[in-house]
């Protein structure tokens, strides 16, 4: 797609009606360049240095194509030429993660004034796209095992295709499983963009540093939130609007949060969590436990547990009565 404006600097844009851009123009100027004073970002480099979100965006929609040809691939494919789709489009995907990579190095270099060489980075993000390449076909195998857990864990759905295809919590885990391993490689903002295209497309707000086991399934899905310190067992079930959030952001004397504390819930294996339930802080739900919905958790419960309203408010009663 070619660029619609004029690359050199010394020609002025004219618009056919008279918007008065040119003063436009210059305030929006004088605007970057109090906020670059203001962030000590005078040395700007001359060009774009920061990730695509559309590159991005068409790096994951060829991805999926080569972990899932025959289902999320280009509908005129066909067996005997499936290994070559996959191995062109993982060629091409990969190609296109290695600059978007080398652009988050760069940036994350100058943002903490690193020393790294050009040289450097490129040999770094070539390590990180190596390791993120030969992790696929683990990934997929998982991917798996998430399909037919969505697939056994809803009535409604009646193959392993319609869940592929149209559940939005599967699309969501898939992204999910591509974006961590991304922040585990060292690529933060990477993985954070490739999670905001789930959120934006599916209403699932998962951060890339979340562990989530394999046979995750979230149903329906809209609202969900699960921040980034939260870990999560096999064999969970969420449905919408749970939220797996921090009770707390500690902060230091100057007022600035302390980043990445573990703050959010552990769920163990087999917990079933349903709509509208609101799990905080580091505390952890037993396996095998059944969260009742629209349920306000800020304490942990013990392997088995079935939590409900009734139960909280009975629990609320007793110790009431005891501090009495």
């Amino acid at each position: 797609m070619s660029s619609h404006y004029n690359k050199d600097p010394d020609v002025k844009f004219i618009a056919a009606t008279n918007w008065e851009l040119d003063k436009i123009v210059s305030e929006l100027r004088g605007i970057r360049n109090e906020w670059r004073i203001e962030s000590g970002r005078l040395q700007e480099l001359g060009l774009r240095e920061l990730p695509s979100r559309d590159v991005l965006q068409n790096i994951i929609r060829e991805l999926c194509g080569a972990l899932f040809p025959m289902r999320l691939g280009p509908q005129d494919l066909r067996e005997e030429s499936e290994d070559y789709y996959v191995g062109y489009t993982l060629d091409a995907a990969l190609s296109q993660l290695l600059q978007q990579v080398q652009l988050e190095l760069r940036y994350s270099a100058r943002q903490h004034r690193d020393t790294l060489s050009g040289v450097e980075i490129k040999t770094r993000a070539n390590t990180i796209v190596r390791q993120f390449a030969v992790s696929l076909p683990q990934l997929r195998r998982i991917l798996d095992i998430d399909v037919r857990a969505a697939y056994y864990g809803d009535p409604a759905a009646k193959s392993v295709d319609e869940v592929l295809l149209c559940y939005p919590g599967v699309v969501a885990i898939i992204h999910h499983r591509l974006a961590h391993l991304l922040y585990e490689l060292g690529v933060p903002l990477l993985a954070r963009i490739v999670a905001e295209l789930a959120h934006s497309s599916t209403g699932i707000d998962i951060h890339p540093g979340a562990t989530i086991g394999s046979g995750f399934f979230i149903d329906h899905g809209t609202g969900v939130v699960i921040g980034e310190t939260a870990i999560i067992g096999e064999r969970v079930r969420l449905y919408q609007a749970v939220t797996l959030g921090a009770k707390t952001f500690p902060a230091d004397d100057t007022g600035a949060l302390h980043k990445g504390l573990p703050r959010h819930p552990i769920v163990e294996d087999d917990v079933v969590i349903y709509a509208g339930a609101t799990i905080l802080g580091r505390v952890t739900i037993g396996k095998g436990s059944v969260i009742g919905g629209n349920i306000w958790l800020t304490r942990s419960v013990p392997a088995g547990s079935n939590i409900t309203q009734a139960s909280l408010r009975n629990d609320a009663t007793t110790t009431t009565e005891r501090n009495l």
